[in-house]
């Protein structure tokens, strides 16, 4: 990993502060447009997206700090979403408009998230799918490298018990819309 991002683990003690300080770090190592966390909450099927970085303002912000209630269709509408919750490994797409349709559901993609290339991270515990991390590039497609890889692999290992922990203490509904 790098120091930049180790450095964010040594020095940051709480979930909020480390979730702060990786996002524009890891905008910078993976040299990405955006990265954004999406938390959920597993059994109340509610998620929110308290962290987001963009490189600019020509990047759509999706940050949002109230929890919603999923849609009952989405693991439907967005294969990517189904593999989350499954807890298989996490899903690095090159080029959204000529992925395979069974992996990526390009209508799905431009109409929710606009991006080109992405990653798509699952933070899954005992089974459950706590969150996703998703760096993304807008403009074009990327070739996702190897140390891309394993760094995201890290991050997801150190940052996936501090998922649980910041939504076990958030305490989310299942009433929340």
């Amino acid at each position: 990993m790098s120091q930049l991002l180790e450095d964010i683990f040594s020095k940051n003690k709480t979930a909020d502060a480390v979730f702060s300080a990786l996002m524009p770090a890891l905008g910078e190592v993976l040299k990405c447009d955006r990265v954004f966390l999406y938390l959920r909450h597993p059994h109340a099927q509610t998620g929110t997206v308290p962290y987001c970085w963009c490189r600019n303002s020509n990047y759509p912000d999706v940050s949002d700090s109230e929890w919603k209630k999923e849609p009952e269709s989405l693991a439907n509408e967005d294969p990517m979403f189904a593999a989350a919750v499954r807890c298989e490994p996490s899903i690095f797409v090159e080029n959204v408009e000529t992925a395979n349709p069974a992996i990526v559901s390009k209508d799905f993609e431009e109409k929710s998230f606009g991006h080109r290339a992405l990653i798509h991270a699952h933070l899954c515990s005992d089974g459950l799918l706590w969150g996703i991390l998703q760096p993304c590039i807008f403009d074009r497609p990327r070739i996702w490298t190897e140390f891309d890889r394993q760094i995201i692999a890290a991050v997801v290992e150190k940052i996936s018990p501090l998922a649980v922990d910041y939504i076990t203490a958030a305490k989310p509904s299942k009433d929340e819309r």
